[in-house]
């Protein structure tokens, strides 16, 4: 088993949420954390029987402030 990152947040676009794997690059989406969660989970593994990960490198997450521009 490996421990991978997932990161998921609302799509600008719809009432989904978007569900992204940093390690891979797999995104997907899904109609609630659960479901989006277990969509990466698949897409994720269906990409690691064609390429799988040669060293595991953790992502580094964090946070940054950008200046808003308000008219």
């Amino acid at each position: 088993m490996q421990k991978l990152t997932a990161v998921i947040y609302p799509d600008s676009d719809s009432d989904w949420l978007v569900a992204f794997n940093p390690e891979t690059g797999t995104t997907t989406q899904g109609k609630n954390v659960a479901e989006a969660l277990s969509n990466l989970k698949e897409a994720t593994e269906l990409y690691l029987e064609e390429f799988p990960l040669l060293e595991k490198q953790s992502p580094i997450l964090t946070t940054f402030e950008v200046a808003s521009a308000h008219a």
